[in-house]
């Protein structure tokens, strides 16, 4: 147990702590859709602070007391870790409920939180996150865009010819398709010719899965080979103590990571327009 979340602190037994956890992991799990795309390293745990990016920067002047003619001075470059919380309540008589047993307590704002701390981790690695140095797989991508539509029936066309723009490009598969929620829609609802599913004509052409990617504007297909998206964790998801009162319990959700795109020519970006 990690000290920083003052978790000893919280009025919350055992049994309550367990059904919290769990809970946060159910809800959490299915939401989490760029980890299904990417490559993970981690978690190397809260003090983890920066990503290596195996880079240096030219220094301008010499260490002090050295002549400049003879000395060649040059810094490591690093991507620094960004952290957040989310926060939210649970009632006290419900963590007393589950003490007693009750399995049905009410983690409604759990729930919120998740799904909150989940669409940050998915828009960083899908759009960036300037103010934390992220570059997103869709504004990385060096291929031209390609459009979608609002026509379910076509996309097994589209993704054809995102996949062969990836395989001319010398990226191989399997490849994935990841598309977010409204479009992930109108894939299960519909069928071609003859009955056949949309989505195993698509599973069919990308050699892998399509993703149900909350917080990712239109689609993406990319590369699953490995190695070209790094999502760097320090501290996983884990649930923290802040404060209690008669009524209520807050705590928070908490994550530190970072994300880089090491290889622009691995994905091509589907737009809705």
């Amino acid at each position: 147990m990690t000290d920083h979340l003052l978790r000893k602190y919280a009025p919350i037994p055992d049994t309550g702590w367990q059904q919290i956890e769990e809970e946060a992991k159910n809800r959490l799990t299915p939401r989490l859709a760029a980890r299904r795309l990417v490559d993970w390293s981690g978690p190397h745990g809260w003090r983890h602070s920066a990503t290596n990016l195996g880079r240096t920067a030219s220094m301008e002047t010499a260490p002090p007391g050295t002549k400049s003619e003879t000395v060649i001075a040059r810094q490591r470059r690093v991507l620094a870790l960004s952290e957040f919380r989310v926060s939210f309540t649970v009632e006290c008589s419900g963590l007393q409920d589950a003490e007693r047993g009750a399995t049905d307590v009410d983690y409604a704002d759990l729930d919120r939180a998740a799904h909150d701390a989940a669409l940050i981790e998915n828009r960083a690695v899908f759009h960036g996150w300037p103010e934390a140095g992220i570059s997103g797989i869709v504004e990385s991508s060096a291929h031209p865009s390609l459009k979608l539509g609002p026509d379910a029936k076509t996309y097994p066309h589209v993704v054809a010819q995102a996949t062969d723009t990836l395989r001319q490009a010398g990226i191989e598969g399997p490849f994935a398709l990841a598309i977010g929620p409204e479009g992930y829609t109108r894939i299960v609802e519909t069928t071609e010719h003859g009955g056949y599913p949309v989505r195993e004509h698509l599973s069919r052409i990308l050699g892998g899965d399509v993703v149900w990617a909350p917080g990712l504007d239109g689609a993406l297909v990319v590369s699953k080979r490995g190695g070209d998206f790094v999502l760097d964790v320090g501290q996983d998801f884990s649930v923290g103590y802040t404060r209690h009162d008669a009524e209520l319990v807050t705590l928070y959700l908490e994550e530190s990571f970072s994300f880089r795109v090491t290889e622009p020519d691995a994905t091509v970006v589907l737009t809705d327009a």
